[in-house]
């Protein structure tokens, strides 16, 4: 398999030294004398099952420091596609903005990046777009990666949010668009459950019969462990459906 090129391997280090950490301080707090972040990790191993083809594995590490993350993660399937791919996000927020640049690069020669924003407060707009080289690269978010994001969402309290928002190609000429509807609710100090509901529609690529779908994942939430279930139809936009179990750590 080819590696990842050294210049891509370079430019994610250099983002990492270089970006200025943001003004994380609480009110009051001089940035000079808040206490420095530290090192979070979260270990994500997938299991993946589709109609007609083998089981998959994924593997992803991330990790956060402040308003930065880096990740890297692997992706294989027996006889079929194997890929490695990493990343590096950087979180800015103010009073009634989020922006959260990221670049992904991975082997099969894939580049990436995108940019998405959070404006308000109580209530929110979501904004987002991404750009790759449409090289080959598997997303285990679903959406697609040459897109615009739009939505809306509320954090209802301390404990409840949602949003509603799609991802729609506007690159690649396929129709494909997938509307999300997520719920969060933080059940107790110790336990969270999030509720991802998703309908598809569009086609593999712009000479494809156009097709429609939906999936729900659920993700609890319990301490320093997490468990997602999720259940997709139409993956990939073709005609097989696909289950896929994680179970995560952090540390």
């Amino acid at each position: 398999m080819p590696l990842l090129k050294p210049g891509l391997l370079a430019l994610i280090c250099s983002l990492l030294s270089s970006v200025a950490l943001a003004d994380r301080s609480q009110p009051g707090e001089s940035p000079l004398t808040a206490t420095p972040p530290e090192w979070q990790f979260k270990l994500t191993p997938t299991y993946l099952t589709t109609a007609g083809s083998n089981p998959a594995g994924d593997l992803n590490l991330r990790a956060n420091n402040g308003p930065h993350a880096l990740w890297i993660a692997s992706y294989r399937q027996p006889g079929s596609f194997q890929q490695t791919r990493t990343g590096y996000e950087f979180s800015a927020r103010w009073d009634y903005l989020k922006l959260v640049p990221s670049l992904q690069a991975a082997t099969h020669g894939f580049v990436g990046g995108s940019l998405n924003a959070e404006i308000g407060g109580p209530l929110f707009v979501l904004l987002g777009f991404g750009r790759t080289n449409t090289r080959p690269y598997y997303n285990l978010n679903i959406d697609p990666n040459d897109m615009q994001t739009y939505g809306l969402g509320s954090h209802l309290s301390e404990q409840t949010s949602v949003a509603l928002y799609t991802v729609r190609d506007d690159r690649l000429h396929t129709g494909q668009r997938i509307s999300h509807l997520l719920f969060r609710q933080q059940l107790d100090a110790r336990n969270r459950l999030t509720v991802d509901l998703f309908d598809k529609r569009g086609r593999a690529d712009e000479n494809a019969p156009p097709i429609r779908g939906s999936g729900l994942a659920l993700t609890w939430d319990h301490d320093q462990w997490f468990a997602r279930l999720a259940h997709e139809q139409k993956v990939g936009f073709g005609d097989s459906q696909q289950n896929r179990f994680s179970l995560g750590w952090r540390f």
